[in-house]
């Protein structure tokens, strides 16, 4: 609800925060920093709104390349393991919450803006912790181990700021409102400057750690089509847990014939068995 004042103009700060300033420089300043607009408030009105939707989806596109490049990185250092997929998946999340939050503004889809804002925030935190594990993980030298304590450092504060921002943000207190925006902001240039530290490793990044990563999804790939080829085309014959499949004629004991007692004869086709019967 916008309240009246004498004499007072109507700029674009007090627009994003739904307010009247009265034309003074210094009281605009001070307006800015006590009614802290939400990012999403940032992007409410054209053109702003035009641009929010541009910044959200070429973020996505950097955030999907981002987490290609880092995972096809780990695997080229021979660090493949569940935890760099993971952290693969909740990045392209994160993607696709920016992409929503940033193509459906607050104040004509909120429900879908929200929604987009809940997939995005704990995407991104998620996405912040895995790289520092793996960071850790990966580390060799002492600068190394610098950087994942500087990208502790940052995730702890994104961490933070998130949670006092959702915190703040469910009450109706205007003080508390424009404080989770200031969270908010926190923890929206803590997340890029934790992906700004992605130069330290992306310095050494050539065609061969994109082709380690298109190998080793490849292989994937190739070794569950065949597991599922082996699974509907073999021998019928279901496999115990643990127990090892043996290739037909390399045994060392003849398999039994359905409703025989007598060993079948054609996994042992040999001349000297045919020459026996």
């Amino acid at each position: 609800m916008c309240t009246t004042v004498p004499g007072a103009t109507r700029c674009h700060v007090s627009r994003m925060c739904n307010v009247f300033v009265p034309p003074l420089p210094v009281y605009n300043v001070f307006v800015v920093l006590l009614f802290s607009p939400l990012c999403s408030k940032c992007g409410s009105f054209p053109p702003e709104s035009c641009l929010f939707s541009l910044i959200g989806n070429v973020g996505a596109f950097m955030v999907v390349m981002v987490c290609l490049l880092r995972y096809a990185q780990v695997i080229e250092h021979s660090h493949h393991c569940l935890l760099n997929t993971s952290a693969l998946v909740s990045g392209c999340t994160n993607a696709v919450g920016l992409v929503m939050v940033g193509n459906f503004q607050v104040d004509h889809a909120k429900s879908l803006h929200y929604v987009g804002a809940g997939v995005a925030f704990p995407a991104g935190l998620l996405f912040v912790c895995l790289q520092c594990v793996l960071t850790y993980r990966v580390a060799v030298t002492a600068l190394d181990h610098w950087v994942a304590h500087c990208r502790v450092a940052l995730a702890v504060a994104a961490m933070v700021s998130l949670v006092l921002s959702g915190a703040f943000f469910v009450h109706e207190s205007f003080v508390l409102q424009h404080a989770a925006a200031i969270c908010e902001w926190v923890f929206t240039v803590d997340i890029l400057v934790f992906y700004g530290t992605f130069t330290y490793e992306f310095g050494s990044v050539s065609h061969d750690t994109v082709l380690a990563g298109l190998q080793h999804v490849y292989q994937q790939h190739h070794l569950q089509q065949h597991h599922h080829h082996l699974h509907h085309h073999g021998s019928g014959i279901v496999l115990g847990p643990g127990a090892r499949p043996t290739a037909l004629g390399t045994g060392s004991k003849g398999l039994k014939s359905p409703g025989g007692s007598s060993t079948s004869t054609h996994l042992n086709c040999t001349p000297e068995s045919i020459a026996m019967l």
